[in-house]
């Protein structure tokens, strides 16, 4: 008999709707299988259903993942979602890079706190520890590759980071009861393997991707971005762990039939799959949960009927630093002269690559690239239209960066990071909120002077302005990007 709580989640699994996707798992106790609550097979007894919050939980409890529903492919939950700010923290950054082998002293450190402190606050919001959680995110993409793509067992192996292929089939067969190759006999023939891969990453519908394409097509950066055929392609630069530079491409293609999107990476990338796949979800808000969103911000619609639209994304960025100099190059002038000066910006100071995709031919300069022009920044940036002061920032800035005074990674204050930023000369509150909410992901971040928020809202002033949207709390970042989509 289930209790209270598990009725009425057994009651959102008979319902298959997709707002409550990746919010618990399903663990069948007839099958020894844990499926999504959007799984399409038979729907089981509910005597025979223990529901948990994380897929970790369910593969710890002796459940291995559904081939049908696919759990790897559920959509992750946002910063706000967690009933713990830091054990959410702590799986962004397992997930960001599950490859790496950091300690959980280490992790705890990076996250301000004790080791003993953050196994009891991870034990209490997953029922497992950080180790174990972040072996279910490698399982999980390995299985993800092993289903969508015909790579090598032994590179499935090392992309999702297990560094042998003999511990991998150890832990794959003890985890889900078969051999890696087993799986993939299971699953439908995806044809010769090309060089580059395609994964798929899930979102909770609606999902406005005309929007989301129309605002990042206006702002794509020359040389790096660019929108083909209603594809969102850019170069990317990461650094793997073992140092290496490694240069490539990325694709993002909307799949609504299936409320995913398609991301190709190529095959150079591979090394650093999981990074890209986390900077793709931040990028295109794929944890957002739409219906929470829109049952504040419907108000909105009151102002001015459509103002709030359903489904509406909050874009995010791929490199923290671009956007931010980005940010501080778009400071009092139009989107499109900002484009103007960031492309002749990054053919002056980017890095040439060759991709085989028309207009991407450059990477963003790192922070170090930057802070190794000459002195002074001015006589190198003011030929290309861009003003001492703005220059100055942008060296600042970079010095920020490289010695990683602020934080930028699903930071646990975003206000005290944004007064950091302000700190900063050239940075004022417009750009600070401005970054926070693109860079740092804040969902309540709120550019109140901005031109177009402004001109939105009927040109009230500032002060009345922020006295309107206290009521748009949390989501603020929301409305503000609702705003901008309805000049």
């Amino acid at each position: 008999m289930l209790k209270g709580e598990e009725k009425v989640w057994y009651a959102a699994f008979r319902t298959k709707n997709p707002r409550f996707d990746g919010r618990f798992f399903v663990g069948v106790s007839s099958t020894r299988i844990y499926c999504r609550p959007v799984c399409r097979a038979r729907l089981p007894k509910a005597e025979n259903c223990t529901f948990y919050a994380s897929a970790a939980m369910a593969e710890q409890a002796g459940y291995r993942p559904c081939f049908l529903c696919r759990p790897e492919l559920a959509p992750s939950n946002a910063p706000v979602d967690a009933v713990s700010s830091l054990a959410h923290r702590a799986t962004r950054l397992l997930e960001e890079d599950c490859k790496n082998e950091r300690s959980i002293e280490e992790l705890a450190d990076r996250l301000g706190c004790s080791a003993r402190h953050l196994r009891r606050v991870f034990a209490t919001e997953y029922s497992v520890s950080p180790v174990q959680y972040r072996q279910t995110c490698r399982l999980l993409l390995a299985k993800n590759l092993l289903t969508d793509t015909r790579l090598p067992v032994i590179d499935v192996a090392m992309a999702s980071g297990f560094g042998s292929l003999r511990r991998f089939n150890a832990i794959f067969k003890k985890q889900y009861r078969l051999a890696p190759t087993a799986m993939r006999k299971g699953v439908a023939d995806v044809g010769k393997q090309e060089p580059d891969i395609t994964l798929t990453l899930a979102y909770r519908p609606p999902y406005q991707w005309e929007a989301i394409r129309n605002f990042l097509a206006e702002r794509a950066i020359s040389g790096i971005e660019a929108i083909i055929n209603d594809e969102y392609f850019r170069t990317v630069h990461l650094v793997s762990g073992d140092k290496k530079h490694l240069f490539g491409w990325i694709k993002v293609r909307h799949r609504p039939e299936k409320n995913a999107l398609l991301v190709t990476v190529c095959a150079n990338l591979l090394p650093v799959l999981p990074q890209v796949l986390f900077r793709v979800r931040h990028l295109f808000d794929l944890s957002c949960d739409p219906a929470a969103v829109y049952e504040t911000l419907s108000s909105m619609n009151r102002i001015r009927p459509g103002l709030c639209v359903q489904g509406t994304r909050l874009p995010g960025c791929f490199d923290t630093f671009e956007m931010s100099v980005r940010a501080v190059l778009g400071q009092q002038i139009t989107v499109k002269a900002a484009g103007m000066l960031i492309a002749r910006f990054v053919q002056a100071c980017g890095i040439p690559v060759k991709t085989g995709v028309k207009g991407l031919t450059h990477v963003f300069p790192a922070p170090e690239d930057v802070l190794s022009l000459e002195r002074p920044i001015a006589n190198i940036l003011g030929p290309l239209g861009i003003a001492g002061a703005r220059a100055n920032t942008i060296l600042a800035l970079a010095r920020t960066f490289a010695r990683e005074e602020v934080d930028f990674r699903g930071c646990a204050e975003p206000e005290v990071e944004v007064k950091k930023l302000m700190k900063i000369p050239g940075i004022g509150t417009w750009t600070a909120q401005y970054i926070a909410m693109r860079v740092i992901g804040w969902p309540d971040a709120f550019p109140h002077t901005d031109l177009g928020v402004r001109k939105a809202l009927l040109s009230r002033r500032p002060d009345d302005i922020l006295a309107l949207a206290d009521a748009w709390r949390p989501w603020r970042s929301y409305a503000t990007v609702n705003l901008w989509n309805s000049l």
